[in-house]
């Protein structure tokens, strides 16, 4: 049967991914540390999932999780409902993984390299299919160590493609791409997805995420800050409008919070409604509003947001684990 119209044991799956109360600690005693915290998600079939993370928000150790390579500390997983560690044999060739280093060996060519991975899969395509797919097929010949940054990562993406996955993680797929090679692999993306390919996107690129991700999971400190489509993400975020203190009393904002410092900030959910008082106000006061800016809430605002924000819990876990 072919690999890319079945599940494992041939059950549809909704939920490609589904984890419920997810825990990773390191270490032991004292000095233990929680990197992951008690996480909730779920992938459903055929959408891209971006899972983003502030500095240290234990994003590494949740995909390990869901790719199978270490076991919870507590919680479960399930990858299309088996468990990625313990059935590995049968949830593995239904999974592309595209880690962020790649680490072929750079003496091969990139054709020696990729026939040497499909050696590794169960029901693989062709080397050529996906050398064209990522656009690479005129570097074949080419040793992978002379290849530039973004053409390694290209090779690592064809590795990850020569399975016929049905779920692809994508850790970081277009670091090092220029902005052309970057487009025509969300292009790739795009078209993988419309197939029904499932995705687990990393990325440090927000318009990435905003781009490519049907739904967008964001961690802080080892637990899921923010869930939801980009929309619900941003929605009940405030609004900024930004300008030079003007030098006299501002008005009062029913509804805004103002932070006026030299220049002035005001947080709003009625970022028309406030931008429309705050000009008819300076109007009438024969002000100009120097430096003016409005800007309406966006993943970037949220993101820096949350990397704001102090953990719910201390990292440090100590003996009580």
């Amino acid at each position: 049967m072919n690999n890319a119209h079945r599940t494992p044991r041939n059950h549809p799956i909704d939920d490609v991914i589904t984890a419920r109360g997810l825990r990773r600690t390191y270490g032991a005693g004292k000095t233990a540390f929680e990197a992951v915290r008690g996480v909730d998600l779920q992938v459903l079939a055929g959408e891209v999932f971006a899972l983003l993370g502030t500095n240290g928000a234990g994003k590494t150790s949740t995909l390990d999780l869901l790719e199978g390579l270490a076991a919870p500390t507590g919680g479960e997983v399930a990858v299309f409902g088996l468990d990625p560690r313990r059935d590995r044999a049968e949830v593995r060739p239904f999974v592309g993984t595209m880690l962020q280093s790649g680490g072929l060996p750079a003496e091969l060519t990139v054709r020696e390299a990729l026939e040497m991975w499909r050696g590794t899969c169960t029901a693989p395509t062709t080397a050529d299919a996906v050398l064209a797919q990522v656009d690479l097929t005129d570097r074949a010949g080419v040793r992978v160590g002379a290849l530039s940054g973004g053409e390694q990562r290209r090779v690592d993406l064809a590795c990850a493609l020569l399975g016929r996955p049905k779920l692809l993680f994508l850790d970081e797929p277009t670091t090092g791409l220029d902005p052309e090679s970057r487009r025509a692999t969300w292009r790739l993306l795009a078209d993988l997805k419309a197939a029904g390919v499932t995705m687990v996107l990393t990325t440090h690129y927000l318009d990435e995420a905003e781009a490519l991700a049907d739904r967008i999971a964001i961690m802080h400190k080892g637990a899921i800050a923010r869930s939801g489509t980009l929309r619900e993400i941003v929605d009940g975020h405030p609004a900024r409008i930004v300008f030079d203190h003007p030098g006299v009393p501002l008005p009062p904002l029913s509804g805004a919070r103002i932070d006026a410092q030299s220049r002035v900030t005001v947080s709003t959910h009625d970022l028309q409604g406030h931008l429309y008082e705050l000009l008819g106000w300076a109007g009438a006061q024969g002000l100009r509003l120097g430096g003016l800016e409005a800007r309406a809430a966006s993943l970037e605002s949220v993101f820096l947001d949350i990397a704001d924000e102090p953990a719910a819990t201390p990292e440090l876990i100590g003996a009580t684990r």
